[in-house]
């Protein structure tokens, strides 16, 4: 193989790494960059294994990048959520990595540390033996072990319930829509669980909720009060975002992204609303990105 093609054969593998660690699309696409002006400058005949190879790459570049992005974050305007990603409408089929990059599950990678999340990333989603991981990071395999241990106890105890269920959940959304078109508070309450939240992201640069609202009823009356004002006139169309089910709204006037709204579901009541506004975060929402784990894990 040539250096392109080894490299864009583990390409999704190797995104789908950086944005778990990461989550940004953008930042990982710079560490994808990074890490192919390396491949490309050694001699791929020395390198035995190169998807590991690569990974540890990857990996290391990431962190790196983890550490920087953790300081800006620290003073961002307003709520922050991941930069959403548009998936296949079947993403679903491998359950764990559909997870992996759910809304859900990146806020609570969010509250690890850098080595930590990378270490539950590679271990509990890559199915990389903890001895790897130690020579990727650096670090000894008795450190990892104890990482690996302690993130796995942080994320199990805030860790949500995932069942995707497509069927069930276009009807759910069908019920959403159009209770918060109608201003049916009661109606659009029937499809929201009592303990659901919304957060919006708008990075201060353009107006959204400051902080998230929680609770069917305060819920149900800011959407209905987005649907019948700001929104109201806005062209609505579904998406798979992030493995989830998505309502993109764009505006009327020139066609332009405004809003990718994730939407969580268990059972047949939504329990999370995760709208993103940023534009930075928007630009690239249009991309499929195709994601890659190994088989047989």
């Amino acid at each position: 193989m040539t250096e392109p093609s080894v490299f864009d054969q583990f390409r999704p593998l190797l995104f789908t790494i950086a944005y778990e660690i990461l989550g940004s699309a953008a930042d990982a696409e710079d560490v994808l960059q990074d890490s192919y002006l390396r491949w490309r400058d050694i001699d791929e005949d020395e390198v035995e294994h190169p998807r590991a190879y690569l990974v540890q790459i990857v990996t290391r570049q990431a962190l790196n990048q983890l550490r920087s992005a953790r300081r800006r974050r620290e003073d961002y305007v307003g709520n922050w959520l991941p930069e959403p990603i548009r998936t296949e409408h079947d993403a679903s089929h491998d359950v764990l990595l559909a997870e992996s990059v759910s809304m859900a599950m990146l806020l609570v990678l969010e509250t690890l540390g850098p080595t930590e999340r990378a270490v539950f990333v590679l271990s509990e989603v890559f199915g990389h033996s903890l001895v790897e991981i130690a020579e990727m990071i650096g670090k000894s395999d008795a450190t990892v072990r104890q990482i690996a241990h302690r993130a796995r106890e942080h994320v199990q105890a805030r860790r949500k319930r995932f069942q995707p269920d497509a069927e069930t959940n276009r009807a759910v959304i069908g019920r959403f829509l159009v209770a918060a078109r109608t201003g049916e508070v009661q109606n659009l309450m029937d499809v929201l669980a009592p303990d659901v939240v919304q957060i919006s992201d708008g990075g201060g640069r353009v107006i959204v909720a400051g902080r998230p609202v929680t609770g069917a009823a305060p819920v149900a009356k800011f959407i209905i009060g987005l649907a019948q004002n700001s929104m109201a006139d806005m062209a609505v169309e579904f998406g798979s975002f992030n493995a989830l089910p998505a309502l993109l709204f764009r505006s009327d006037a020139d066609g332009s992204l405004d809003t990718v709204l994730m939407i969580e579901i268990d059972g047949e009541r939504i329990t999370g609303l995760y709208a993103v506004r940023n534009p930075e975060k928007l630009q690239s929402a249009d991309v499929l990105r195709p994601l890659d784990r190994p088989r047989g894990l």
